[in-house]
């Protein structure tokens, strides 16, 4: 019999946890400092080992991939699961109203160090070949607490991501490092939208000139995600050689940025970019060894399906409560057929958007190609999010589409994974 001693640890840690003996003898702060200190180093060696042992291969693997999460990826799910649920989730109400997050969530957020999974070992993180998958349940697991606030925390990770896939051996020492300091990293954005009718992201609209040992960057970005406080900007903009990526300084003369309010993902920060002669360091674009801006794009959609993934699950649990709950003419609603088949079909949506994105990550880890499985993803995604959003609301009635329960807002968010192509990275 194997014994599984982290995920012991970790129960008993739950347990106690949830105690209120620390409360009665006012250790609670100490105890929950040493708590965390054991925890984040069992997470570092666990994720350490997990990245430098590969799952056994399937026989004859064909298109199948494997379903089951490692003993490292379980415990990851869970403890981001309930960081979602009881924090980011009473949080999202107040954060979506004043359309930002709040900096004691940005303080507890960098306390789960989730950039870590997305620097190489090299520079002090805990990437490994194999993460696409982690990105994407990470990304799950914290839009069950809510989609705006999740894809906000998610930025540096996906900066990280990014440098550490598509830049040079110099660019991951000299960036890379940050993210894994005691201090908080600077702030990076994904600037990749653009306003364009009927824009293509992957035929960029910004154009970036060589000039000596420069670029001159012109064109706008839609859309940004964390926008406004982004030190530094990856942008997206076609070079003379094809579309490339550019890691600009957001103070640079000719970068004006302006908040552009949406109809969700009030909490992103979102905003607009021009960009007007702005002269970049030709040691500034990434350009490491196999760039690929498709995969590159690909990998942006997979992290949306992530999250419209993980924010159905949510309206699937609630809904199902208030069915359950709610009477109508002697008896729960749920049983009524015209809303239990609503029900039914919302978890039967959930589940082919789960599939599907993690088969596209499975491949993406394996280093096979990606792009038609990300493409029915995103595809997938798109429609269903949607319907699963707006779906709770029906569900709900004349109650779903007050601000009190949080479908309106999911199905607000919901709705721009069918228009955003860029701004999160896996």
């Amino acid at each position: 019999m194997v014994v599984d001693v982290q995920g012991q640890a970790l129960s008993v840690l739950s347990k106690l946890a949830q105690a209120d003996w620390p409360d009665r003898l006012k250790v609670r702060k100490s105890f929950e400092k040493l708590v965390y200190s054991g925890s984040r180093a069992s997470f570092r060696l666990a994720a350490g080992r997990a990245a430098s042992k590969p799952r056994e291969a399937c026989p004859a693997a064909g298109d199948l991939f494997d379903l089951s999460l490692t003993d490292e990826q379980q415990m990851l799910v869970d403890m981001l699961q309930g960081f979602a649920l009881d924090v980011l989730r009473p949080a999202a109400h107040e954060a979506d109203a004043q359309a930002r997050v709040p900096a004691a969530l940005i303080n507890q957020a960098h306390e789960l160090s989730l950039a870590h999974y997305g620097v190489g070992e090299a520079q002090g993180g805990l990437a490994g070949e194999r993460t696409v998958l982690s990105n994407a349940l990470i990304a799950e697991s914290l839009a069950q607490g809510d989609f705006s606030l999740a894809a906000a925390l998610l930025v540096p990770l996906s900066a990280a991501n990014c440098i550490r896939r598509w830049g040079t051996a110099e660019q991951q020492a000299a960036w890379l490092p940050a993210f894994v300091a005691e201090e908080r990293a600077p702030v990076f954005a994904l600037a990749v939208n653009e306003p364009g009718v009927l824009a293509d992201p992957a035929q960029p609209a910004t154009r970036a000139r060589k000039r000596g040992k420069h670029y001159l960057l012109d064109g706008e970005k839609t859309l940004v995600i964390a926008g406004l406080e982004a030190s530094r900007l990856v942008v997206s903009a076609q070079a003379g050689d094809g579309p490339a990526l550019f890691v600009v300084d957001a103070a640079s003369k000719g970068v004006s940025r302006r908040a552009e309010p949406c109809m969700g993902l009030k909490a992103c920060g979102l905003a607009r970019i021009q960009l007007k002669g702005v002269k970049v360091p030709s040691d500034c674009r990434l350009a490491g060894k196999g760039f690929d801006f498709k995969a590159f794009l690909d990998l942006g959609a997979l992290a949306f399906c992530a999250l419209a993934v993980g924010t159905g699950q949510a309206a699937l649990g609630f809904v199902m409560t208030y069915c359950n709950e709610r009477q109508a003419f002697g008896e729960p609603i749920s049983h009524r057929q015209g809303v239990a088949f609503m029900v039914a079909d919302i978890a039967i949506e959930l589940d082919a958007m789960r599939l599907l994105t993690w088969r596209a990550c499975a491949r993406a880890e394996a280093g096979l190609p990606f792009r038609r499985e990300a493409y029915l993803a995103r595809l997938l995604c798109a429609e269903k999010a949607m319907k699963i959003g707006s779906d709770a609301v029906q569900l709900l009635g004349g109650h779903g589409f007050t601000q009190e329960p949080p479908v309106e807002r999911w199905y607000r968010d919901l709705r721009s994974v069918a228009v955003l192509a860029g701004g999160l990275h896996l």
